[in-house]
């Protein structure tokens, strides 16, 4: 069986290893599996670059080693941009004329940093989702070629971009028409935020809504809906995640902000499957479907995808809303969504919420103490009744009690 995986992100290099390592099981012989990339560089994990470039460490970025593919025996096309699917003849055509067959295709394209915005496309606006892409703003900022950043936008990856440009001597700017992060957190949560942002030198705007980038051959200001003009070396637009889906119109996939998957992952032709930040799946808590653009969601859609091409009748429970902070000085975990009654703990620098429906969790904020962070999430998806335990839900101390513990493994 010959498996044509397109992205070599966490959801493609995992399928491409759970193959590998239940290919015998399944009875099939060796597979010919084929990767291919738009970027040259081995696989590596999104969510680590911005510990990658303020450490340096790559064990982190190649998380599975520079290797891997070697290692699998996998072919890796890089450099390889794909310009279309053509189910009906199970083919992939790429930017270069080739086109490749395939028994089994894995649509693992991943997304990108976007802005709806016009100019988003002028030289000099950056996506920072793209190693290459961020390699050559880091690199620039490192030989003293540009001194100051404007970005588009606060949320989980925004922050993380401006802390790392802030390290590298950038003037930072953040420009946000609403709070800090104001898909994951409320204002009181983001509020923590941005002070430890501020704190650390960034000058972030809010409440300010970008009209576009402007600019002929290069951007050369960001202009608001109020008129005013923000000027920088260099931009980033990071407004919100965009999956990298374009190549397939016209394929005849079920196609919405990504591609439409069922519970195995397939997509409208049974024989192709999409995992990852491409794939429009079902939250595991709400039951609704969109796509979820987080590490770990990837890597276990990546190893149902595998399973299921093996013949194994493996369905995915669903997908999680989570994110954590780490470079920002204040650690911070959300996760789940904020519906029901909010149980609330401010301490200093320190918040806890929890948010309760039906006498369950559907989701939880901690900042500045992310103690629990592990019961609170496996009382969530386990939909244990935590009417019980009351206000004692919102003690630092109350995921290493045996109550807890307890409810989990009963739950």
């Amino acid at each position: 069986m010959r498996v044509l995986i397109l992205g070599a992100g966490p959801a493609g290099l995992v399928a491409a290893e759970r193959l590998r390592a239940l290919e015998s099981a399944a009875g099939l012989g060796q597979l010919d599996i084929e990767l291919v990339s738009d970027e040259f560089h081995p696989p590596y994990s999104p969510p680590a670059m911005a510990d990658y470039f303020l450490t340096g460490r790559e064990a982190t970025l190649y998380w599975k080693g520079r290797d891997v593919l070697d290692r699998l025996d996998v072919v890796h096309r890089r450099g390889k941009a794909v310009t279309a699917v053509r189910p009906a003849n199970r083919e992939v055509v790429l930017a270069s004329g080739e086109t490749l067959g395939y028994d089994r295709l894995v649509v693992a394209t991943g997304s990108r940093l976007h802005a709806p915005l016009p100019g988003v496309d002028l030289p000099g606006v950056y996506n920072f989702k793209s190693l290459t892409a961020a390699k050559s703003l880091v690199e620039r900022a490192r030989r003293g070629e540009v001194a100051s950043a404007l970005i588009v936008g606060a949320g989980f990856i925004g922050v993380e971009v401006a802390l790392v440009l802030k390290d590298l001597g950038l003037a930072v700017t953040m420009v946000s028409r609403r709070w800090v992060m104001p898909r994951a957190l409320d204002p009181e949560v983001g509020a923590i935020v941005l002070q430890a942002l501020r704190a650390r030198g960034v000058d972030v705007v809010l409440y300010q809504a970008a009209a576009g980038f402007e600019g002929e051959r290069q951007v050369e200001a960001l202009r608001l809906v109020s008129g005013e003009a923000l000027r920088a070396d260099v931009y980033v637009a990071a407004t919100g995640v965009k999956p990298n889906c374009e190549y397939l119109q016209g394929s005849g996939l079920e196609l919405d902000w990504g591609v439409r998957v069922d519970d195995s992952l397939r997509t409208s032709f049974v024989e192709i499957y999409a995992a990852g930040d491409v794939a429009e799946t079902r939250d595991r808590l709400t039951g609704e479907r969109y796509v979820h653009a987080y590490f770990p969601n990837a890597v276990d859609q990546g190893r149902v995808v595998a399973e299921h091409i093996l013949g194994f009748e493996t369905r995915y429970p669903g997908a999680e809303s989570i994110n954590s902070l780490r470079h920002v000085g204040v650690p911070l975990v959300a996760a789940g969504v904020p519906r029901g009654e909010a149980l609330c703990l401010r301490d200093g620098p320190v918040l806890r919420k929890v948010f309760i429906a039906d006498r369950r969790i559907t989701g939880f904020r901690l900042a500045g103490d992310i103690r629990g962070a592990g019961v609170y999430r496996a009382l969530m998806l386990k939909s244990v009744d935590v009417t019980p335990y009351g206000r004692h839900l919102l003690d630092p101390g109350f995921g290493a009690g045996s109550v807890a513990l307890q409810a989990i493994a009963g739950g």
